[in-house]
């Protein structure tokens, strides 16, 4: 069951669903809203969208900060028949559209332990691919207010969308800022996160709202935080790839705590020797 929506600024609006922490950002213009992430099943779309209709009554567009299952899984329920836009990094869109069940598997492996209600309702989801890419930057009009969706670059996955909408200084990070917990590393890029961060941060200011993937909204100085966690990481990382030390050096010196920094060495060590 989801919660309900908090406004942030003006007609920005967050929901954070309980079970993952998750933030969903409603952005409400005057002729069209736009609905940020669509949580993991269509059980938790449904009452997502309940959610939204109490906020709002127009139409809806949707943006997919990137595939994880979390952030998308929902896509086909709040889409609708015929489905409304739904935009993505043109990576996002290829995945869910070509590998929609390895997605499926992948998630419901991560999730059947600690979650298997969760798991057994994202079993039974129908998965809608996003049906507008972005390669690096498109603007949207809602009626009255202009909305930014940018890829910084790799980061957290290959295919990481922000979204900003400067006239309430609101940034929606996805999951390339983390409030609850460490940056999840599983399908990352550390040695080019800091480099995404940067990217994203050129878009605020001193007062800017930052809507991280999971957690409570934050200011700047917590992204500008986690920024130099992760060019810290980054660089013991690159020094003890040149020494041939193995990732566990890393992991025992470096920010977020052993077992996330463990995962990023060795996806860093990929990225070194040219693997991924």
């Amino acid at each position: 069951m989801t919660t309900g929506f908090v406004e942030v600024a003006d007609r920005v609006h967050v929901l954070r669903e309980p079970l993952l922490r998750v933030n969903v950002t409603l952005v409400v213009g005057d002729d069209e809203a736009l609905l940020v992430d669509t949580l993991s099943s269509a059980a938790q779309a449904t009452d997502l969208a309940a959610a939204v209709r109490t906020v709002t009554d127009r139409p809806l567009t949707l943006v997919n900060t990137h595939h994880h299952y979390d952030h998308c899984f929902g896509n086909a329920v709040l889409a609708g028949d015929p489905p409304r836009p739904v935009y993505a990094h043109e990576l996002a869109a290829t995945a869910l559209r070509t590998d929609p069940e390895g997605l499926r598997r992948e998630a419901y492996a991560e999730l059947r332990e600690e979650h298997p209600a969760l798991a057994a309702e994202l079993a039974d989801t129908p998965l809608l691919a996003p049906t507008h890419t972005v390669h690096t930057e498109t603007s949207l009009d809602l009626g009255g207010r202009r909305v930014l969706l940018r890829h910084p670059g790799r980061g957290h996955t290959d295919a990481d969308l922000v979204v900003h909408v400067p006239d309430a200084d609101v940034l929606v990070a996805g999951d390339l800022v983390e409030q609850s917990g460490p940056p999840a590393f599983e399908d990352a890029y550390p040695l080019r996160w800091p480099d995404a961060v940067a990217d994203l941060l050129r878009l605020t200011t001193a007062r800017t709202v930052v809507v991280p993937g999971h957690g409570d909204p934050v200011n700047v100085e917590f992204v500008r935080a986690q920024h130099a966690d992760l060019v810290r990481l980054a660089w013991l990382i690159r020094a003890a790839h040149t020494g041939s030390a193995p990732p566990e050096r890393v992991a025992a010196e470096a920010p977020f705590g052993a077992r996330a920094a463990l995962v990023a060495a060795r996806r860093g060590y990929q990225e070194l020797d040219g693997e991924i």
